[in-house]
């Protein structure tokens, strides 16, 4: 069970944000030491080194937060957006005990590497970010040198490694969901359509070992290439499903992109999707798969969003701008950096603390890490209906509750 830290939780519903938004963490008994002194750089009166660059928060415990600032475009976008969403959880967690040092990697495993070094040489305890896989492997390079943990928001799971935790939305997380969600529906033969890249691979595992799990069985699998927009490759490896038809009762397609499509062939090759259900990822949530009408009762795994919509309005009205989806992985890394300093004391940090199995709760619901760097995550099932979705089973409010 959560043990909530109480004040995070006011200061949320004070925000407005509601239950959905409040930040917990489990205090965890455990022992740990702090840093040591750092000779060489100008300190403050406390004894640290005077910090370079942005920072926000003047707390006592520094943690810093890797970003892509000069990573132009889109990166740089990121970088912004999640430098606000960091400034904003502070504001929400009154008294937090932390200041964050913004460095930037420019989302190069160089980058990432210096980033980290800056920030450990300047008294950071913990390392939130980088957003960019080489520039996590960059940093984690350095952080586990200096015995310095880092949370990352990479969904690149080669990059997550003990002490380096990705808070991102993972592949697996989804696709575990929504396997063991249709297997307690009575679906028992599954199929998959899988792109033939990386993501591809790792959805196939994470599929193959899910269906076992649950006692069901794989009749299909079939991996289809893109070629610009030539979707022929797909039709054709449709056509090979649509043919075992009756052998099948699920279809997992995780690719959101071609998800219409793929819907659309089966159809036209015999499936009767009345009966044999498409079950999708979070890739799902966009608004070209939810008005798809031949998609209409497909079900597909994601966060509660109600949350993320309370943040996305107060960040909108303070800047002008919604922000990205992913911008509350920014919000819950520096609410749990925050609530672990109040919490947790000097074992703050440690990895028992950051991978205790009741797990934290953010924006986006539970949320949990394993000592590999991966993470768990409570997420609802949703159904598409052809304008939209709702939810069929709510997202589990802890770890070892149904849904």
């Amino acid at each position: 069970m959560f043990r909530i830290i109480r004040d995070v939780e006011h200061g949320a519903r004070k925000a407005a944000l509601g239950a959905a938004l409040a930040a917990a963490t489990l205090l965890a008994s455990c022992t740990g030491s702090g840093l040591g002194d750092y000779p060489g750089y100008p300190s403050t009166p406390g004894g640290q080194p005077v910090p370079s660059g942005q920072t926000i928060g003047t707390g006592s415990v520094r943690v810093g937060m890797l970003l892509p600032m000069s990573g132009g475009g889109s990166a740089t976008s990121i970088a912004t957006v999640f430098r606000n969403t960091a400034e904003f959880a502070l504001q929400d967690f009154q008294g937090a005990d932390i200041q964050i040092l913004i460095k930037d990697t420019g989302g190069t495993a160089q980058g990432g590497q210096q980033a980290a070094q800056a920030a450990i040489s300047e008294g950071a305890e913990l390392i939130i970010g980088p957003v960019f896989a080489p520039a996590v492997g960059g940093a984690a390079s350095v952080a586990r040198s200096s015995g310095v943990p880092v949370v990352a928001f990479s969904s690149d799971e080669s990059v997550a490694s003990r002490g380096v935790y990705l808070l991102s939305f993972l592949p697996r997380s989804d696709v575990t969901r929504v396997v063991s969600y249709a297997a307690r529906q009575g679906k028992r033969s599954f199929a998959a359509l899988l792109p033939d890249d990386t993501y591809g691979a790792v959805v196939e595992a994470a599929f193959r070992q899910d269906v076992g799990r649950a006692g069901a069985r794989i009749v299909s699998i079939e991996r289809y290439k893109v070629q610009g927009n030539d979707t022929t490759d797909i039709a054709a490896k449709a056509a090979s499903i649509a043919a075992n038809a009756s052998q099948i009762d699920a279809v997992f397609v995780p690719a959101g992109n071609v998800a219409p499509f793929v819907a659309q062939a089966l159809s036209s090759g015999g499936v009767n999707l009345a009966s044999t259900r498409l079950l999708g990822s979070g890739q799902w949530d966009t608004p070209q798969v939810l008005n798809a009408p031949p998609l209409t009762g497909a079900w597909y795994p994601g966060p509660d969003g109600t949350g993320f919509q309370a943040f996305a309005e107060r960040y909108q009205s303070a800047y002008g701008s919604r922000p990205p989806r992913n911008a509350s992985l920014a919000y819950d890394a520096t609410i749990l950096a925050a609530g672990l300093v109040r919490s947790a004391g000097a074992a703050r940090f440690s990895e028992r603390v950051l991978t205790n199995r009741d797990g934290f709760l953010g924006i986006d619901g539970v949320f949990r890490f394993d000592r590999q760097g991966t993470n768990e995550r409570g997420l609802a099932i949703y159904e598409v209906t052809g304008s939209g979705s709702r939810i069929i089973a709510p997202a589990p409010r802890s770890f070892g509750a149904g849904g």
